[in-house]
């Protein structure tokens, strides 16, 4: 993992702690992309998808970074975006649409897996 995902693990753990699936994040910064740092989840519901992106904009916010929502409407996709980090909010099925994981195969994924309690 590169020291700018690295950069956002506190991002990747609260999705992780509101039981996100699949939780990714992709480093753009050498890609031109719209931002440096994609962060892809997959939630089970459109309430599911409104908890992961809270959990999500609670965590961009307590680190000082201000973000925007997009796509609240929809059933499908949603965003926050941050500037540098771009949290895409997907349902099963748009996540398999979009496939933005394929669209930026040659940006460098990590595939987070949180940690195990420690006992």
């Amino acid at each position: 993992m590169t020291d700018l995902l690295k950069e956002y693990e506190y991002v990747l753990s609260a999705l992780s702690a509101k039981s996100g699936e699949d939780i990714a994040a992709m480093d753009l910064s050498g890609l031109g992309g719209l931002s440096d740092v994609f962060i892809l989840v997959t939630g089970n519901s459109e309430v599911h998808m409104k908890t992961l992106m809270e959990a999500a904009e609670e965590a961009l916010g307590r680190s000082g970074q201000p973000c925007r929502r997009e796509g609240e409407g929809s059933a499908n996709w949603r965003l926050l975006d941050a500037g540098h980090v771009i949290v895409h909010i997907f349902s099963h099925k748009g996540r398999e649409f979009y496939k933005l994981d394929k669209l930026w195969q040659d940006a460098e994924i990590w595939h987070y897996e949180a940690p195990e309690p420690q006992g």
